[in-house]
């Protein structure tokens, strides 16, 4: 099971803060959850498309869409911050 956080506008757009999921072995890394995450249609696919800004952090570490995940990670996506 991976724990999966969405923060700011991607939990008001998608309704959820928090949930868990089964990893399978078609899910290896950021990229791979985030195409699993997209396919369950709306509001996901858009939310979450690609070319959309969205960070995504492995185990409160930045993450790349390259990024290894397994089995106990926590996942968190989040839009990009700016400061002033």
């Amino acid at each position: 099971m991976i724990d999966i956080l969405y923060f700011a506008r991607l939990r008001e757009s998608l309704g959820l803060a928090r949930e868990q999921m089964d990893v399978s072995q078609s899910i290896d890394s950021i990229a791979d959850l985030l195409a699993h995450l997209r396919i369950r249609g709306e509001p996901w696919s858009t939310t979450l498309a690609e070319g959309e800004s969205v960070l995504a952090a492995v185990n409160q570490e930045i993450a790349r869409l390259d990024t290894r995940i397994k089995d106990g990670d926590e996942i968190a996506f989040f839009p990009p911050v700016t400061g002033g």
